[in-house]
């Protein structure tokens, strides 16, 4: 990895575009640290990718990148949480996945060169570290370590694409919401004496955009399995999952 000059960036098309400014020495090295084909760096080559990243804020409910969109840059959430949509002709959203702090997004534009096949919004304030598709194939590409990760990586994402086409699988609306459940648990969820607990401010609206369902259908399910002991809405829209919940009913493709 070179040393070399910031390239000057051509911006995207994002509604509200922020404040623009280097990310952070501790921002870049907490990426570093939790993100797979950036631990294999060495310390000088951490340094020099300080200077190579871009950071901007975005609001709660704005727009990071389109569907359709050609991404010039791979993306580095350094803090806050985004949900990866598409929109059918209705209008009605479905949510992909969904990324938090450590996470990232866009790498298949950046590797493929091809259009965003989903948009992407912030679900809270949201600070997002870009580096730009030029030094990510002058830099990361020629490395081994790294395109090893990477491949790794793109598995992982593959076997989260297949967990949420599992849920969309089930007839049932309770396997779907269940489904959901399973997977943010998987995703977000921390150990707690009762149970796991997703700390995700989950709303029944968002339950519904994943599993395709309506949010009063998702409303009447979530009050089922509360009154059955399966769970329990907590404070700032927390969800503990209980022990009973792993028990009972479980979705089966």
């Amino acid at each position: 990895m070179k040393r070399i000059t910031q390239p000057h960036h051509r911006t995207q098309p994002m509604q509200g575009r922020q404040e623009e400014k280097r990310a952070s020495g501790k921002s870049t090295d907490d990426l570093a640290r939790k993100i797979p084909f950036l631990s294999c760096l060495n310390e000088e080559e951490i340094i020099i990718l300080r200077h190579l990243i871009i950071e901007r804020r975005f609001a709660k409910d704005q727009v990071i990148l389109r569907e359709e969109d050609t991404p010039n840059y791979l993306y580095f959430i350094h803090a806050g949480k985004v949900k990866v949509i598409q929109t059918n002709a209705d209008g009605k959203e479905k949510v992909i996945a969904v990324h938090q702090q450590g996470d990232f997004f866009g790498e298949m534009a950046v590797l493929d060169g091809r259009t965003e096949p989903a948009s992407v919004v912030a679900v809270e304030h949201t600070r997002i570290g870009l580096l730009s598709r030029e030094v990510f194939h002058k830099h990361f590409m020629c490395n081994n370590k790294i395109l090893r990760e990477i491949i790794l990586m793109l598995c992982a994402r593959l076997r989260d694409a297949w967990s949420m086409a599992k849920v969309m699988s089930f007839a049932d609306a309770e396997h779907r919401v269940r489904a959901v459940l399973v997977y943010m648990g998987e995703r977000f969820g921390v150990p707690d004496p009762q149970g796991t607990v997703i700390r995700f401010r989950l709303t029944h609206g968002a339950i519904a955009a994943f599993a395709s369902l309506s949010r009063e259908t998702v409303t009447r399910i979530i009050k089922r399995l509360e009154k059955a002991g399966d769970l329990e809405a907590r404070p700032h829209r927390d969800i503990l999952l209980k022990p009973a919940f792993y028990e009972g009913k479980q979705p089966r493709a």
